[in-house]
């Protein structure tokens, strides 16, 4: 039993480790740098760039449907980001589907009664400016543009510091 625990905290410390190497060998965009240039549909048909929300604090979010953490981390962000500053006019949240149409999200929002927006990357055009594997991933962009902060996978700590994050944020001014 001692050697299963002794390996068990080893597992742990390794995935830890690799965890931390997975972030930085596949993050493309680092803290402090200007979010990468992209459009997004607003709806189809719609297009919006990322440079149009200059001045806002954004949240994007990378997910797929099939994701096990995405799954579990998407209803975090509608009771504790999204619905606490959806009226707030220096927000704005971007979930975006690596790989997924319109069809897709929109089915997959309905399904598990979301009402936060939901828009497609069915390509990975908008993804892949920010990474090369690896979902769910959050990147908040600060009012000036800027990435100040990046997460994989959902962990509690790491969701924590991201709502903090957006609460200071959105108080400055």
């Amino acid at each position: 039993m001692k050697r299963f625990i002794q390996n068990a905290i080893l597992a742990l410390f390794i995935l830890g480790g690799y965890n931390g190497f997975a972030q930085a060998e596949t993050t493309l965009v680092k803290l402090s740098v200007p979010v990468p240039d992209f459009n997004y549909e607003l709806s189809p048909g719609k297009s919006q760039s990322i440079s149009d929300l200059k001045g806002k604090t954004v949240l994007i979010t990378f997910f797929a449907t099939w994701c096990g953490p995405c799954r579990k981390e998407l209803p975090h962000i509608q009771s504790d980001i999204y619905n606490k500053y959806k009226k707030n006019p220096k927000f704005e949240l971007l979930i975006i589907g690596r790989e997924h149409n319109w069809d897709e999200v929109n089915t997959f929002r309905t399904e598990n009664k979301f009402t936060m927006p939901f828009y497609p990357d069915p390509e990975r055009k908008i993804y892949s400016k920010f990474a090369s594997q690896f979902i769910p991933r959050n990147f908040l962009i600060s009012p000036e543009g800027r990435v100040i902060f990046s997460s994989i996978g959902f962990e509690a700590k790491d969701f924590s510091k991201l709502k903090e994050m957006i609460d200071s944020q959105l108080k400055k001014d």
